[in-house]
């Protein structure tokens, strides 16, 4: 991997924490999620006509994306409502890349060198030890953390592939987002006019932000995706959690103590084993 890959994925990482903070600290989960995919709507409907449009094999790919990343999106908010970001968010980002390097290379033809399969190996048991450090405080909120990682790993082989197939990362990353923003929107004014629009007014400048860093970090990770392997990226992207473990400390006032500690370092080393790789 290229220094250069390297640098984007992990800024690629700090955005991605930072849209999920403001989720969390949203007083509503649901509207808050829905605020943030709303505005990244809003942003690529005005990108749109200035961009590459994706090429026609990969339009399968963005719609199968965008029926699993709906599903995610309220997961995410349903997680958040019953238990702390510091423990879930972990058990979510650590698990889907295993599962990604798995089916990438079982099926998809993707080879990993030793070096990329041990940075990979020890970013994922990292994390899951800093999920795991502690009393658990939510039964069901891990098992929905478990549920979303399925959905991650799912979304990203999908738009892996498709992207791939798009000859233009932007393209498909302002689809990407336009597709699923409106989906939520849509739900939203019909099924929750009210109580979705006086949230949303009150809001609207954290779900902005929120926008632009699920945009930046996602848009930037399927542009990785046309130069790495996919278990690579995914895993790299994953140190976001030492991003949601210091924002989850000094801004949403979780305790972050212990192995937690010892579990960033881990990630901090896997990373630089897959930029070895």
């Amino acid at each position: 991997m290229t220094l250069t890959v390297f640098c984007i994925l992990l800024f690629a990482a700090l955005l991605h924490a930072s849209w999920n903070a403001i989720v969390k600290a949203g007083t509503d989960k649901l509207y808050s999620a829905i605020s943030v995919s709303g505005s990244a709507t809003l942003i690529a409907l005005v990108l749109l006509p200035f961009s590459p449009q994706p090429s026609a094999a990969s339009w399968p790919f963005l719609i199968v994306s965008c029926a699993l990343q709906v599903v995610y999106t309220v997961l995410v908010a349903k997680t958040y409502q019953v238990s702390d970001m510091s423990q879930t968010y972990p058990l979510m980002r650590g698990t889907a890349p295993l599962l990604v390097a798995l089916i990438s290379v079982l099926a998809l033809g993707d080879r990993l060198s030793w070096l990329a399969w041990s940075g990979i190996g020890v970013i994922c048991l990292s994390i899951l030890a800093m999920a795991m450090n502690g009393r658990m405080q939510s039964r069901k909120g891990i098992w929905l953390a478990l549920l979303n990682a399925c959905f991650i790993a799912g979304y990203t082989l999908v738009d892996g592939t498709g992207v791939r197939l798009s000859e233009t990362a932007l393209g498909y990353t302002l689809w990407t987002f336009f597709m699923n923003g409106f989906c939520l929107l849509s739900w939203a004014m019909v099924a929750r006019r009210r109580e979705a629009s006086g949230y949303l007014r009150l809001h609207w400048k954290k779900g902005l932000l929120g926008g632009v860093g699920t945009m930046g970090s996602y848009g930037l990770a399927l542009w990785a995706m046309t130069q790495a392997p996919l278990a690579v990226v995914a895993a790299l992207r994953e140190t976001s959690i030492l991003f949601g473990a210091l924002i989850a400390f000094l801004l949403l006032k979780e305790k972050v103590a212990g192995l937690r500690i010892a579990a960033a370092l881990g990630i901090a080393g896997g990373a630089i084993l897959l930029r070895l790789a």
